[in-house]
């Protein structure tokens, strides 16, 4: 089980398809003691990989003594990060807290592009440095790329880039219109090239030794299957069902980009919101509508909850557009 938490709004970027509208620090964000309750309460949930996300997690002052905190609950830290603040220093301190891995964006191997997409000049030569500092002093490090219309074509290179670089993974995520990711909601991927770039991803998998994981797409799981390969992962979308997400101010949500408030840990503690929240409780049924009801692959895929939301008046169970498979019957 997987669970993000946004630690800080703040963030030296800001990036074209920002889900969290981050910027400057939000007011009440939660301090470090809510933060270590909200631990507590996802250890008591079982949850085992923690995601320290943003914002920039890294702006937190307090991140280092959350990490050591979340590492002796026995969970297991990892990082959501734009890479260029990991100094050699601050990579060894979150190694010896206890930090298990770091996922750092790289979203073009064309540094222009990728600093145009981050509205940060030089964001591209201080990721690669955060990669490089991560490989030294033995963290490991994975690449995230967000998938647009635009670096579509270069994704294989960019999984080549990662290996190139000692990383241990190259997860691509896909957009959904969520926060300032509206706005460029034209440039994501339709049905017909998402298919096409999901076969891609795993045509490449058989060619590479490291884990490539699309995110926000979850009909990979059913295009693995139909080519005939074994993938570690047991299901697509995990929204509600082994993953949520917490925001900065405590507020829970199903996923990042289903953006339905269902708590507040300051409040209710995490692990009560988990498991008695009717939205969660739904979730967990599987029983969509249209053509991912009726999909003999709803169980190891679930199409997107969040994308089926934004393009169907907020019915999150309603069936995922960017899909060529709908239709088909049996489960």
């Amino acid at each position: 089980m997987i669970v993000s938490w946004n630690t800080t709004n703040a963030c030296n970027m800001y990036c074209d398809h920002c889900y969290r509208d981050a910027g400057c620090k939000a007011e009440e964000e939660l301090n470090t003691a809510q933060a270590k309750d909200l631990l507590e309460g996802i250890a008591r949930a079982g949850f085992k990989i923690m995601i320290f996300s943003g914002g920039e997690p890294l702006l937190r002052p307090d991140i280092i003594e959350l990490v050591a905190y979340a590492k002796s609950l026995g969970l297991r830290p990892v990082f959501g990060t734009n890479g260029t603040l990991l100094t050699l220093e601050l990579a060894q301190k979150l190694k010896d807290a206890g930090a298990m891995g770091m996922g750092i964006s790289l979203d073009s191997l064309d540094q222009q592009k990728h600093d145009t997409f981050r509205h940060y000049p030089g964001a591209w030569e201080e990721a690669v440095r955060g990669m490089r500092n991560c490989r030294e002093v033995g963290l490991p490090f994975q690449i995230h790329t967000t998938v647009m219309d635009w670096n579509a074509h270069e994704i294989e290179a960019i999984t080549d880039f990662a290996v190139a670089e000692g990383a241990v993974a190259h997860h691509f995520f896909f957009l959904v219109p969520t926060g300032r990711a509206v706005s460029i909601e034209e440039e994501s991927l339709r049905a017909e090239a998402y298919e096409e770039v999901l076969t891609r991803i795993m045509k490449k998998q058989q060619t590479v030794d490291i884990e490539l994981k699309p995110t926000c797409a979850p009909q990979f799981m059913r295009i693995a299957k139909q080519m005939g390969m074994d993938v570690r992962f047991g299901r697509g979308c995990l929204a509600g069902i082994h993953y949520c997400i917490i925001g900065p101010k405590g507020i829970v949500q199903p996923c990042a980009y289903l953006n339905i408030p269902l708590g507040d840990v300051r409040i209710t503690p995490f692990d009560e919101i988990w498991r008695d929240h009717e939205v969660f409780q739904t979730l967990r049924t599987l029983e969509y509508t249209g053509g991912c009801g009726s999909c003999e692959f709803k169980r190891i895929c679930g199409g997107c909850r969040a994308r089926a939301a934004y393009y169907h008046e907020g019915d999150y169970m309603a069936e995922e557009p960017w899909c060529l498979y709908h239709g088909r019957k049996g489960v």
